[in-house]
């Protein structure tokens, strides 16, 4: 998927590969969103009592004015969510100026390296390196993912590459509240009924997309209430 990045500027051509990935993925990207089901391509749905965003929820970009989130919860190994990255960056491109955009992180059991990963990107996130962290698991996830042996020194060597404060990196990486702080967010999603990833919820109602103009449209009537 990283030849996708090329359509970040065409959103025509964005929107029929994003097709082709639901198409050709399947359970890989949607279906395997264990929550989603095959009803009507509704852009909303309900969503149980719950909180989708703290204060201290990351924020990849912020809209003082804006009372409109849109959240992702996430797992970095996850190859749904590295599938549908660009569309999500392409989003951004689009609504960046009028939409919070959030993660959440909930990196899968099944996933060896997952929290790991998360717990790169928090420490990054300590150093104000939060987006370039979170890009660069996704550029490299062909990498590291789907393997079953540790990848901390991968993840150290990407924090060599953004130039952090590695004494710092080391401290945060391996402190137990920043793994409390990742257990905070899986314990929202759960509460949530997250059990999947990627998992969506835009003013707390979750979203269940099955195209790149559901997301849009969803933003789209938000924007407008």
């Amino acid at each position: 998927m990283k030849g996708v990045g090329a359509i970040l500027t065409n959103t025509r051509v964005l929107v029929t590969v994003f097709v082709i990935v639901v198409a050709t993925v399947a359970t890989a990207v949607f279906l395997s969103v264990r929550d989603a089901d095959t009803q009507a391509p509704a852009a909303l749905d309900d969503s149980p009592a719950g909180q989708t965003v703290r204060d201290n929820s990351h924020r990849l970009n912020t809209v003082p004015d804006s009372d409109v989130y849109f959240v992702e919860f996430l797992d970095f190994e996850c190859e749904g969510c590295r599938a549908l990255f660009p569309a999500i960056e392409q989003l951004r491109s689009e609504y960046g100026d009028r939409v919070n955009f959030v993660l959440r992180y909930f990196p899968l059991q099944s996933h060896f390296n997952a929290k790991r990963a998360a717990r790169a990107v928090e420490a990054a996130a300590q150093q104000d390196q939060l987006e370039a962290m979170y890009k660069k698991m996704y550029e490299t996830q062909a990498d590291w993912g789907e393997q079953r042996v540790p990848k901390d020194d991968v993840f150290r060597g990407f924090a060599q590459e953004l130039g952090l404060d590695m004494a710092v990196f080391d401290a945060v990486y391996n402190d137990p509240a920043t793994d409390e702080r990742i257990e905070l967010d899986i314990a929202d999603g759960t509460e949530l009924g997250v059990q999947g990833t990627p998992t969506f919820f835009l003013n707390g109602q979750r979203l269940q997309p099955r195209s790149y103009e559901d997301l849009t449209t969803a933003l789209d009537q938000a924007l407008q209430k």
